[in-house]
């Protein structure tokens, strides 16, 4: 699939609320700044999953302040598993 046909099929599902199915397209799209913006979004929703699935596609780990932020926005938001989550990958990289 080439770049442009690629991105738009990634952001109709943007447009959607369909973040998850956007990734994979914004990826072949060569969209990485669209994918940092969500891993950002992702940090402030205090969403794990989409935290690591976007990682995985930029290959860009998450540090220790990013998971410290993580894991307050999911405690404010009642996002408990998310939170212990987020703590553990914290305690790992020794933050």
């Amino acid at each position: 699939m080439e770049a442009s046909r690629a991105l738009g099929v990634a952001e109709a599902y943007l447009a959607e609320g369909r973040v998850i199915e956007s990734v994979a397209f914004l990826e072949k799209a060569g969209a990485g700044e669209k994918l940092r913006e969500i891993r950002e979004q992702a940090v402030q929703a205090g969403d794990v999953f989409l935290l690591r699935e976007l990682s995985l596609r930029l290959a860009e780990e998450p540090d220790a302040s990013t998971w410290r932020v993580l894991a307050e926005a999911a405690e404010a938001q009642g996002k408990v598993s998310y939170a212990v989550e987020a703590r553990r990958q914290l305690s790992i990289l020794g933050g």
